[in-house]
């Protein structure tokens, strides 16, 4: 019997950035098809797709490097691709079935063909929300758990602060850290995200950045004895001033630097020496080194959210034409909480 052939809209790179992403640098193509099928002996699968992130790291997968990056760059003219939910419908794969739940790295389209299903995971929990696997307990969520907990090795009671709190990483890294026991401020780009910080996610304070002319004097108010860890998303200005407020032996986890994203030449750090005098241990991390752990993450975090422990905030929109509005939306600060495309209902 011939495969089906239906159709299949799409997201694509229209061209190469520099400077801020606008909507225009992408492009929505509602002509493509795709087989549901592969060909006899394949061992992809083909699947539904069902939620996509919108994450950061996708914006430097909009540029062209000199240098390889550790992740290739999207190519012109083809799909955009960043980690989803989706729904399998084809296998020729041994360890899924169609019918299975899974989460990985996936075209931003509503059908796609997946030629290393070893990179994907299968959903086992289902009885929370399956738009929480591009979040809570998809790459952000365990992107935290291991910022936090390996990088930082946090101890009970100490000074914590995260910069871009509200999102989809910073929201839990306060969480868990106030389960810790310790000290939590964090900071966010408005004051509806600072609200939502203190009434939803219990953080002991948190700072509208853009209202505080002097980075510096606004840590030391909240942070009269200094931070003992910094949860990094931002770099520029904000990390030059943690760098004057952090205490012995304090650690940094550099998980993000959004506000170096969009410039065409990055902004030096002029405090760095502090690293040297106080002992500071500043140590950068990508999650796919530690994939091995990720069931562990899961069976560690789903009872939380079980019990109502860990809160969680989702910023959803609807459709793939609105995709790279969404997508923007980020790098504006517009999103409160985790930005996700919804494709299709489950």
């Amino acid at each position: 019997m011939a495969a089906e052939l239906v159709p299949n809209k799409k997201v694509i790179l229209k061209n190469y950035i520099t400077g801020f992403v606008k909507e225009t640098d992408m492009e929505l193509i509602t002509s493509d098809t795709i087989k549901l099928k592969l060909p006899e002996g394949s061992q992809g699968l083909i699947v539904k797709n069902l939620y996509l992130s919108c994450g950061l790291d996708m914006r430097g997968r909009m540029s062209k490097h000199d240098e390889p990056s550790y992740v290739p760059d999207f190519v012109v003219g083809s799909v955009i691709t960043g980690n989803g939910v989706s729904k399998v419908v084809y296998s020729g794969h041994p360890d899924f079935s169609v019918g299975d739940f899974v989460c990985g790295m996936t075209g931003w389209e509503e059908d796609s063909v997946i030629t290393n299903p070893e990179s994907f995971f299968k959903i086992k929990d289902t009885d929370v929300p399956l738009s929480y696997y591009t979040g809570i307990l998809g790459m952000p969520g365990f992107t935290a758990y291991i910022g936090f907990y390996e990088i930082c090795a946090p101890k009970k009671g100490e000074y914590v602060f995260v910069s871009a709190a509200s999102g989809a990483v910073g929201q839990l890294v306060g969480q868990f850290a106030k389960l810790m026991g310790c000290y939590v401020v964090g900071s966010a780009g408005s004051d509806e995200k600072v609200d939502l910080l203190k009434s939803k996610f219990d953080f002991d304070e948190a700072f509208n950045y853009k209202k505080e002319p002097d980075l510096n004097a606004t840590l030391k108010r909240y942070f009269p004895e200094g931070i003992d860890i910094y949860f990094e998303n931002v770099g520029g200005a904000m990390l030059d001033a943690v760098l004057l407020n952090m205490r012995p032996h304090g650690r940094i986890s550099a998980c993000g630097m959004i506000s170096q994203y969009n410039l065409e030449k990055p902004e030096g750090v002029h405090n760095i020496t502090h690293i040297i005098a106080n002992r500071i241990r500043f140590k950068g991390f990508l999650i796919f080194d530690y994939y091995h752990r990720y069931y562990e993450f899961v069976e560690k975090i789903i009872p939380d959210i079980r019990q109502g422990k860990i809160k969680y905030v989702e910023d959803k929109v609807e459709g793939l034409e609105n995709g790279p509005a969404a997508l923007i939306s980020l790098f504006k600060g517009l999103n409160v909480g985790k930005k996700l495309v919804v494709i299709a209902h489950e």
